[in-house]
């Protein structure tokens, strides 16, 4: 996984919205990606309003 959500998350849910394979799922204190599901398309970290995704 070449992305990670940092603890800028506002936890909007506009990343999970946008995951075109649903690899993102709010976590007991913001969204988190699941490695094993995400295919590294980076549509996430484009629809991110506070940029909290970012490269690993």
């Amino acid at each position: 996984m070449a992305r990670v959500i940092t603890s800028d998350c506002v936890s909007c849910g506009s990343c999970a919205d946008s995951c075109p394979v649903n690899a993102i799922a709010q976590g007991d204190a913001q969204y988190e990606i699941d490695a094993d599901s995400c295919i590294d398309c980076g549509v996430c970290e484009g629809s991110c309003p506070v940029g909290a995704i970012v490269e690993e």
